[in-house]
């Protein structure tokens, strides 16, 4: 099964494929992407990536937290669900 990692602290300069790819040293990649800000399209800094087993997702963990990433030393976890937000309120005067 599948397995979801979360990948912080990305230079803004790397995009979705040279992510695949350092993971790919680890595993198989199903899916990696780099979180854009809406308004400006610009990475925030963090993204997500998808190995094709458990196993090849904690020998990813191991193998690329702490590891440089175009002058970066990347944070690497499994990934947790998002949590349910109240929905946000917007009082107009």
């Amino acid at each position: 099964m599948a397995k979801k990692l979360y990948v912080g602290n990305l230079s803004y300069n790397v995009n979705d494929d040279q992510l695949r790819d350092a993971f790919a040293q680890a595993g198989t990649v199903t899916s990696a992407q780099v979180v854009v800000d809406r308004i400006s399209g610009r990475s925030r800094g963090f993204g997500f990536v998808e190995m094709a087993s458990d196993e090849e997702a904690q020998a990813a963990v191991e193998a690329m937290d702490g590891k440089e990433l175009d002058g970066r030393a990347l944070k690497v976890n499994e990934a947790r669900p998002m949590a349910d937000r109240p929905r946000r309120r917007f009082d107009r005067n």
